[in-house]
């Protein structure tokens, strides 16, 4: 299933004949699982760059009602058919998540501060005749905290492994110009760097180098052993303890509880806040009795949803929520 989710379709242009009203009550039951059905059909060369031309194009166009594109946003993306697939993926590319900013350690000229700006002041009065007409104040730049970004792929997870990649690529692309430190890693039963494959500027190009690169995906979880393999490997990922850390998993691990608890300290110690992105919020009153589950839920500084379009939107007000708590 991971490489025909990590392709494109060969037949784009039929997709929204799919989403029109004539097609509701078409679907099959959950159990049938049409979605499975759809991306094991004939795929040749479903990596390789989509034809150009208009009728290869997926499109949003009027055939799709708001509450059609409603309905889109708040489907949970396991229960997404392949066709759907393709257009909630879009929609999730277009997700901003603004990362929170923390006073850097480099200055600018402003109207705030505490010392003076003795040079732009200077220079202010040079045309004034020497008259200080105003002082420039020296103001602490912003910038966004370094990311660490740890995505489950494992069996459980394969349905959103692939949204959550493209969500992340774009979404955060903001932090990556501004050369702040944005380190992405796949895990299942080993520990995947995929920082080289979002430094790619295409997403589908950025999947593809995903695709290849991954090779436990649809496997077991073992995030415990994955974090050991970070600390013994990447700890320099860290930056002090300025490091927004988001492990993005449904928490069914099924490592040693103990060893898990002792790298998630590890973690806590040299990062700023540890926030869990689980799609299993999808269901009322869910709580975190898995082992692994539970060491996760006691390390992790807060816990978001993000099985739905309409969950990534509130996502970046929940982090900033949860930073200043």
């Amino acid at each position: 299933l991971f490489d025909a989710f990590f392709r494109d379709p060969e037949i784009a242009n039929k997709l929204l004949a799919q989403m029109l009203p004539s097609a509701e009550g078409q679907a099959a039951p959950p159990r049938e699982r049409p979605r499975v059905r759809e991306a094991l059909a004939p795929h040749k060369a479903l990596l390789q760059p989509k034809a150009a031309g208009p009728d290869k194009e997926i499109e949003f166009d009027a055939a799709m009602t708001a509450s059609e594109l409603q309905r889109l946003k708040n489907a949970d993306f396991n229960q997404l058919s392949a066709s759907e697939f393709r257009l909630v993926e879009r929609l999730v590319r277009d997700v901003r998540l603004p990362v929170p900013e923390v006073p850097a350690r480099r200055v600018r000229a402003g109207l705030r501060g505490a010392r003076v700006h003795w040079a732009h002041t200077l220079q202010g009065a040079a045309h004034t005749g020497g008259e200080i007409m105003a002082l420039h104040r020296l103001q602490r730049r912003r910038q966004p905290l370094p990311l660490l970004v740890l995505v489950d792929v494992s069996g459980s997870m394969e349905r959103y492994a692939r949204l959550l990649l493209a969500f992340l690529h774009a979404a955060t692309r903001e932090i990556h110009h501004r050369r702040v430190r944005r380190d992405v890693f796949a895990f299942g039963t080993r520990l995947t760097d995929l920082t080289p494959a979002f430094r790619l500027a295409d997403a589908d190009a950025m999947l593809e180098a995903a695709s290849a690169a991954i090779r436990d995906y649809g496997g077991g979880t073992r995030l415990g052993e994955s974090l050991a393999a970070l600390r013994q490997r990447h700890a320099r990922r860290l930056v002090g303890r300025r490091t927004l850390v988001l492990i993005v998993s449904d928490g069914l691990d099924t490592g040693e509880p103990a060893d898990l608890a002792r790298e998630l300290q590890w973690l806590k110690r040299h990062s700023r806040r540890i926030l869990w992105l689980n799609p299993l919020l999808r269901f009322d009153g869910y709580a975190p009795s898995a082992r692994g589950a539970a060491e996760l839920f006691k390390a992790a500084d807060g816990m978001l949803a993000v099985h739905n379009v309409q969950r990534l939107q509130e996502l970046a007000g929940g982090i900033a929520k949860l930073m200043n708590s």
